[in-house]
């Protein structure tokens, strides 16, 4: 007999792969039972199982549903910053504007790296944006050092005169050709002089000190104009080169002189105001373009008000900022204005370098609109 005998089936016999033996009546009615018992089990079990397949289901669409977007965003400032705070701002007003679809994740303080990695980052679309110096994207946008000539502007009202118009515009253009959208420009603020060696009292001063800069050519080569040494270096190395001596002095503007504590390593401070410089929020153009139009619009309502708040923040904290400097030991020396204008009569030639690489059109007109009252 075969292992298994259709003429068996329905009979309650049980084969084994050699034999079919005859199963006892008894045995019949037990095994039904116990079939039946196995079927009523396995339903239960299938029907369980369905529920929980069902619950789970729901919990992840619920999860799902309630899981905010986040875009990462770093920056080079410490959380002190007034850029910083207003980036809590936004991050705030995003959540708000979107109803919690569309949040902001953080990284102030180098979490992410210096300012070139985070341009950089930004660029290839690892992350979303980054607030940071102009002069950290200027080596990709060189129009951008336009705005950055030497003892350009009599205050940050004519500043943002410049910036907020038709100059504004333009060099969004020409970020969006190399892959980023502009959001924003924020105050960064005037830019001071600080060292170990001796007081900056007049132009001869500078002459040969070792100045650490940003790698923005405008700003390095208008300190060798004024006979100092400067040196192109990022901010997160700056703290332990003037502590080790590699550098004598560094340019910042006040508030960004106090918060990376640089009064531990320097003992002099000028109000040198050689530059005037501005902080933008760049976003990856192609993860912005992505978002949804009432995200983008949200985005963009976000950072105005972000913007408009750092913008007042920033006039504080400048003041505060010297204040505290000089409460912390470091000696002042303001520089008079015959020392202001020899700064400018020694810097004059590096209009036409900018013109070179920026565009003289473009300078023409920056200057047009940083002269106007």
């Amino acid at each position: 007999m075969s292992a298994f005998d259709p003429a068996l089936r329905g009979r309650g016999r049980f084969q084994d792969d050699f034999t079919a033996t005859p199963v006892p009546a008894g045995r019949r009615h037990a095994n039904r039972a116990i079939g039946r018992d196995f079927a009523d089990l396995r339903r239960n079990r299938m029907k369980t199982l369905r529920t929980s397949l069902a619950g789970i289901a729901i919990a992840v669409g619920l999860t799902g549903a309630a899981q905010a977007q986040s875009l990462r965003i770093a920056g080079n400032f410490a959380p002190s910053h007034s850029s910083s705070k207003a980036m809590e701002l936004f991050k705030s007003e995003l959540k708000r504007l979107t109803g919690g679809s569309l949040d902001a994740d953080l990284f102030p303080g180098m979490q992410l790296g210096g300012a070139k990695e985070n341009v950089d980052a930004v660029r290839a679309g690892t992350i979303f944006g980054t607030w940071i110096g102009t002069a950290f994207v200027s080596r990709l946008v060189p129009e951008i050092e336009a705005v950055s000539l030497p003892l350009l502007f009599e205050n940050r009202e004519a500043a943002f005169r410049v910036m907020d118009g038709p100059v504004g515009d333009l060099l969004e253009q020409k970020l969006g050709a190399k892959g980023f959208t502009a959001l924003g420009w924020m105050e960064l603020g005037s830019r001071q002089t600080t060292n170990s060696k001796r007081p900056i009292k007049a132009l001869a001063d500078f002459k040969g000190l070792k100045i650490r800069m940003q790698p923005n050519e405008t700003h390095l080569a208008t300190f060798r104009a004024l006979g100092a040494n400067p040196i192109a270096m990022d901010v997160k190395e700056l703290y332990s080169a003037l502590q080790q001596g590699v550098v004598d002095g560094q340019e910042n503007p006040y508030p960004i002189i106090q918060t990376n504590r640089f009064f531990e390593v320097q003992k002099y401070l000028s109000n040198t105001n050689h530059f005037f410089d501005f902080i933008v929020l760049v976003a990856n153009k192609r993860q912005f373009e992505a978002l949804k139009p009432e995200q983008k619009d949200a985005v963009r309502q976000a950072v105005k008000a972000a913007v408009e708040a750092q913008r007042k923040m920033a006039t504080e904290e400048d003041r505060a900022a010297l204040e505290d400097l000089k409460a912390k030991g470091m000696q002042f020396d303001p520089v008079s204005s015959e020392t202001a204008s020899a700064l400018r009569k020694a810097t004059a030639g590096i209009v036409d370098d900018v013109k070179k690489r920026a565009g003289a059109d473009l300078v023409d007109r920056v200057i047009a609109e940083g002269q106007k009252k």
